[in-house]
């Protein structure tokens, strides 16, 4: 063993140690927040190489984000530079690596695209062109949920959708995607699965490669990436899952908990390892967070604890309004002016990216730098799918989606009708619509347009078949790069002039994207596999962010975008029922529970909840209810700013009785089944005869009374 695996071990706690070193069963562990679980899997892969004696190509170490696989990978390689040959990659990077690798056995070209949610939709849209986008798309994201579960369109579909069209769409959608010899983002989990189920050798192939497979954040795994688990495990394998079942969050991303909590039934006699002290939040944020999940009936169970002295109470604070709640921050950032020491990084989070707006107008009025984190990411941008969709083409030349979107951008004079018949040309051949665009029989006007645009391709090509070292655009190593192929394309196509005029007609900044795009593509080779690389690189990347101010203070964030993250201190706003929570399921309710979980969790140093009495919804006021989550808080575990929801001096109200008949005009028909003062305003909370219950403030609701009359 290498002193740099030595030092790492002697600095593991006991049951970090114990999860490494354990491997006589399958191994679940159960790693609260801020244990310092990523530690303990990369050890696990030094511990297999150094001590162990196995080939680190033996190792198959999957997570679900670019960012974590390579901070897995360079901490491990710190630990062994044999850790370097390990297979460390995210669920979808390593399904896309096993297509490519047995593509011929599976039955699908080397060089497929991968199709993104908007792909999925033009190309459901080019299949039902009666049909309206919106429609299209909703068909795109129910074939993504199938395959998230791992079910084929001849499979029982009841439980994606109930429309009767669906297993017909489904299958046309993938017979078109086939023949183009494409997949899409579920195709990388579901297509590795079904062929290993098909084909005893190259499941016997694959599990004695990948002897050791360690999954991380295993909580946020679907039904699919659960099987793939299950495909790649043999007799002789050793299997270890790592994650939080009380961080489950991703249920609205096909994320299945039960995954984590039925693992021991699934692999019989597994270890489960708990890791509970925590490196991050002080004791009083820690007590808060154990206390709301312990509500969860859901849950494997653990408590975490720090050795960390001292921290302040969190505060509550119960606001007037969502005003208050941007006063309160600001308030917080300026009492900072007068620190002698940095000043704490301050974190808001809320649960829908609405609230931030007012966040937004008040820290620019007030000069406050900060940042937002969940805003139009980099490759969604317009100029950017136009500019890739151009490489996707010259990549697989069959690729339908990409055609449409730049065959007529800019115009070049063909109407649907042109499209549509170069597209039936290549389907009646070998699908090469470039070929097809140069047989084409097009109207004058189009034809040298089109001749132009497949001319650009075919040279373009030749470049990447046979790459000359004198081009410019080389680099240091004397070979071209990709970046000067893209460039060119992009210029050759018309793409770039396109949008540089949109540039200054509404002054935006597409072509320096564009530029961006071309830095980004020149770190590859300019050849064949150096395109399919750097498009692999750019639909697996869910990393991406938008470029944000260095010097913030303030970060604007929903509380699932915080997963992972911490913060000296947290602002957790919102707090009230409808909100957050937003609904009663009790499924919901628990994810909910554990989204707060998570929210808490994100705090270092300081903890802020805020929960307004009336919040304007939909331009009206409306009252709020408090959340039932601060009601979980122990008492005395808080301090307090403001007097707590429904206090005042008389309970119900003489002139809104319990009992009493109302009609609302979008409500129908219910009854009063509480009055109160909330501040000064007099509320009112109605059951309807639909069973839904609302709050009002009478003062403001068209709330007629109907006298004489109680349930």
């Amino acid at each position: 063993m290498n002193e740099d695996l030595q030092r790492a071990l002697a600095g593991l706690n006991t049951q970090q140690r114990e999860a490494v070193m354990h491997f006589e069963s399958p191994l679940l562990i159960l790693a609260g927040a801020g244990s310092g679980k990523t530690r303990v899997v990369t050890v696990k892969v030094a511990y297999i190489i150094e001590e162990l004696r196995e080939s680190p190509h033996s190792i198959l170490a999957v997570t679900f984000t670019n960012k974590a696989a390579n901070e897995m990978r360079e901490r491990a390689a710190g630990l062994t530079p044999r850790a370097s040959d390990a297979t460390i990659r995210t669920f979808h990077s390593f399904g896309a690596w096993f297509l490519r690798r047995n593509a011929d056995v599976i039955g699908i070209p080397r060089g497929f695209s991968i199709y993104d949610d908007d792909d999925s939709t033009t190309l459901v849209h080019s299949l039902y062109p009666q049909f309206n986008r919106n429609t299209c798309g909703l068909w795109a994201r129910q074939i993504s949920r199938a395959k998230d579960y791992c079910l084929v369109p001849d499979d029982d579909l009841s439980t994606i959708s109930d429309d009767p069209q669906f297993s017909a769409i489904y299958a046309a959608y993938q017979r078109r995607l086939e023949e183009m010899g494409n997949v899409d983002f579920g195709d990388l989990i579901m297509l590795p699965v079904l062929s290993i189920d098909r084909d005893s050798g190259l499941a016997e192939r694959t599990r004695s490669r990948f002897r050791y497979l360690l999954v991380d954040e295993y909580q946020d795994s679907n039904v699919a990436q659960y099987r793939l688990l299950r495909a790649l495990t043999g007799k002789e394998s050793f299997v270890c899952v790592v994650g939080d079942d009380d961080q489950s969050i991703y249920r609205f991303r096909g994320a299945e908990v039960r995954n984590i909590l039925g693992f021991p039934d699934l692999f019989p006699g597994t270890r489960i390892v708990r890791l509970e002290q925590n490196y991050r939040s002080t004791a009083p944020i820690l007590r808060i967070a154990d206390a709301v999940v312990a509500h969860n009936s859901g849950r494997l169970g653990k408590t975490l604890f720090t050795t960390r002295d001292g921290g302040e109470q969190p505060t509550v604070a119960y606001l007037e309004d969502q005003d208050d709640e941007v006063d309160l921050v600001v308030q917080l950032l300026e009492s900072e002016t007068d620190r002698s020491a940095d000043p704490l990084e301050t974190a808001v989070l809320y649960r829908t990216n609405a609230q931030s707006r007012l966040f937004e107008t008040a820290f620019l009025r007030l000069g406050i730098p900060y940042r937002i984190i969940g805003t139009v990411r980099f490759y969604e941008r317009e100029e950017i799918r136009d500019a890739v969709a151009l490489l996707k083409l010259l990549s697989n030349p069959r690729d339908e989606v990409a055609f449409r979107r730049v065959i007529n951008k800019p115009a070049r004079g063909l109407g649907a009708k042109s499209v549509d018949a170069i597209i039936a040309k290549a389907a009646n051949s070998d699908g090469d619509l470039l070929a097809a665009g140069r047989e084409a029989s097009v109207t004058k006007r189009a034809r040298e347009p089109l001749q132009a645009f497949v001319t650009a391709y075919r040279e373009t090509a030749r470049v990447l078949d046979e790459p000359s070292d004198e081009a410019s655009g080389s680099g240091d190593d004397g070979t071209m790069r990709l970046g000067r192929v893209a460039e060119t394309l992009l210029e050759r196509s018309g793409i770039w002039t396109y949008h540089r005029e949109q540039d200054s007609v509404a002054g935006t900044q597409k072509v320096q994207n564009m530029e961006e795009l071309i830095n980004a593509a020149a770190l590859y080779d300019a050849n064949r596999d150096g395109l399919v690389a750097f498009l692999e690189a750019i639909e697996l990347d869910s990393a991406r962010e938008t470029a944000t101010a260095e010097d913030a203070r303030v970060v604007l964030i929903t509380m699932h975008n915080t997963k992972g993250l911490e913060f000296d201190r947290v602002v957790i706003t919102g707090l009230e029922e409808g909100l957050f929570p937003r609904g009663s399921d009790p499924d919901e309710l628990e994810e909910e529970r554990r989204l707060f979980y998570v929210a808490i969790t994100r705090a270092r140093d300081e903890l802020y909840m805020t929960c307004c009495r009336m919040r304007r919804i939909h331009g009206r006021v409306t009252p709020m209810g408090a959340s039932p989550f601060l009601e979980e808080i122990p008492q005395g575990s808080c301090r307090t700013i403001g007097a707590a929801r429904f206090d005042s001096a008389k309970e119900e109200l003489d002139e809104w009785p319990r009992g009493t008949v109302v009609y609302h005009d979008d409500y129908g028909s219910g009854c009063v089944v509480r009055s109160w003062v909330s501040g000064r305003e007099p509320c009112v909370l109605v059951r309807f005869e639909t069973g839904r219950t609302a709050q009002f403030l009478p003062r403001y609701a068209p709330l007629e009374r109907i006298a004489g009359e109680t349930w």
